[in-house]
């Protein structure tokens, strides 16, 4: 099943780790990502401490659980390759508009080059 399909239509919940310069790990939940292609997929990003950390540490990790019995989901390992802050094109991508959303000129879409997929548990 290609990434587009899956997260088309996986339920569940997402987590993005990232890291800044010094180490400090955080964790925040993200909803499914946007996937451009089987190698990219982007994030919209609000100007908070997930988005910062990239600026100085392009690497991060997103875990999705999915909504099921047992353990089911996905780890993706990810590398930063660009930033885009078109409103239009903000919009375009994000799922969905929740209330407490920030408006879409204060929003940038992260793109990310997926470098290993990982099962939720072993692998």
């Amino acid at each position: 099943m290609s990434l587009a399909d899956y997260f088309e239509n996986a339920q569940g919940t997402g987590i993005l780790a990232t890291t800044d310069a010094d180490g400090n790990v955080d964790l925040a939940v993200y909803a499914r990502p946007h996937v451009e292609n089987e190698g990219t997929i982007a994030f919209v990003m609000a100007d908070k401490l997930s988005h910062a950390n990239l600026q100085s540490n392009p690497k991060a990790a997103y875990m999705f659980i999915e909504k099921t019995d047992g353990y089911q989901g996905k780890r993706l390992h990810l590398q930063k390759i660009r930033e885009e802050s078109d409103p239009e094109l903000v919009e375009s991508i994000r799922r969905r508009k929740r209330p407490d959303s920030p408006d879409a000129s204060k929003s940038t879409a992260v793109y990310f080059k997926v470098t290993k997929i990982r099962p939720l548990v072993g692998g």
